[in-house]
C-alpha cells in the first residue's frame, strides 16, 4: 500500500469519528510540485479530485491521463493570471481562486471558445490582509451579480484563506454566513493544518498536499 492512499484512509477515519458521515465532502489531494509516479497510486486507488497551482505544470502532468480517465477532476487553487486562462479551461474542471472582475471575463471569453463550463469558486479576503487576493466582504454580492448574471459563469461557491492569526472557526463560520447571503452551494476551505475545524463548520471541499503526500523538498 503506497503512504499516500494509508494517509488519505486516516484523513477519512479521522473526519469519519468526528462528524460521521459527512456527505458531499469533497478531499482535494493537492499534488502541486509531485511527480506522477506519486499521484498515479491514488488515481489507481480510486481518488478523483486533485489540485494543482502552476498552469505549466499541470498541463506537463496531467494532459495525458485526464484523457485517459474522464472522470478524473483537476482543480486550479492557485493565484490564476488572465494569461494562463487559455490553458485552464480545457484542461481543469473547477476553478478555486476567482479574484477580480477582469479575470472573470477572460474565463467567460475562453469558455464560449471552448465550449466549456467550469465550475468556479469566488476567492474572498475573509481577514481583509492586504497582501492576499481576493474579493473583499463588502463587494462580494456585486462581484458575485455581474459574474453569474452578466458573465454567466457557474459560481457554485467561496473560498477563502484565512488569516494566520485568530480563530480560524471565526472567519469559517463568517464564510458559512457569506454562503448563506449569496445562497451559493459550496464553500472550499481547510488545508493540511485545519481541515479539521474546516469540516466542522460545512466546509464542502478541503484542499490537503502534505497531510496526503507528504513534505515538498
Amino acid at each position: 500500500m503506497h503512504k499516500s492512499i494509508d494517509n488519505l484512509a486516516l484523513i477519512n477515519d479521522q473526519i469519519k469519528s468526528k462528524f460521521g458521515l459527512v456527505k458531499n465532502l469533497k478531499i482535494i489531494a493537492v499534488s502541486k510540485t509531485f511527480p506522477m509516479s506519486e499521484i498515479n497510486p491514488l488515481i489507481e486507488n480510486g481518488h478523483l479530485h486533485f489540485g494543482e497551482n502552476k498552469v505549466q505544470e499541470a498541463v506537463d502532468k496531467w494532459s495525458d491521463i485526464k484523457k485517459l480517465k474522464k472522470s478524473l477532476k483537476l482543480h486550479m487553487i492557485g493565484k490564476l493570471q488572465t494569461n494562463k486562462v487559455k490553458y485552464v479551461v480545457p484542461l481543469f474542471d473547477y476553478i478555486h481562486s476567482l479574484d477580480n472582475i477582469k479575470l472573470a471575463e477572460k474565463i467567460a471569453s475562453e469558455q464560449i471558445k471552448k465550449n466549456k463550463n467550469l465550475k468556479i469558486f469566488i476567492q474572498v479576503n475573509i481577514g481583509n490582509e492586504s497582501q492576499k487576493s481576493g474579493i473583499n466582504i463588502t463587494e462580494l454580492k456585486n462581484f458575485y451579480e455581474k459574474c453569474t448574471r452578466e458573465l454567466n459563469l457557474n459560481i457554485i461557491g467561496l473560498m477563502c484563506l484565512p488569516p494566520q492569526h485568530g480563530s480560524v472557526k471565526n472567519y469559517f463560520n463568517e464564510m458559512v454566513e457569506l454562503k448563506k447571503i449569496l445562497n451559493v452551494e459550496d464553500l472550499s476551505m481547510g488545508m493540511s493544518e485545519d481541515y479539521l475545524e474546516a469540516v466542522g463548520c460545512g466546509a464542502t471541499y478541503i484542499r490537503i498536499g502534505s497531510k496526503i503526500f507528504g513534505d515538498r523538498s
